[in-house]
């Protein structure tokens, strides 16, 4: 039997700040995961979320 594909797909969101703030709290990138439907949201996602490095809510991008 093959294996059917589902129409939500699991993607990770990643902190934009992290690349470019020098003045971070701790070391590193935030990243978050979270499912989609690919079917909706054709796009990538952009998410206002907690990033635990920079210590305040930022725009979190999907990455591939």
């Amino acid at each position: 039997m093959a294996a059917k594909k589902g129409v939500r797909i699991i993607i990770t969101l990643e902190c934009t700040e992290c690349r470019t703030n020098s003045n971070k709290r701790t070391p590193g990138v935030s990243r978050y995961t979270t499912t989609k439907n690919r079917r909706n949201t054709t796009a990538r996602l952009e998410i206002k979320k907690f990033c635990r490095h920079c210590n305040t809510h930022t725009v979190h991008k999907e990455i591939k």
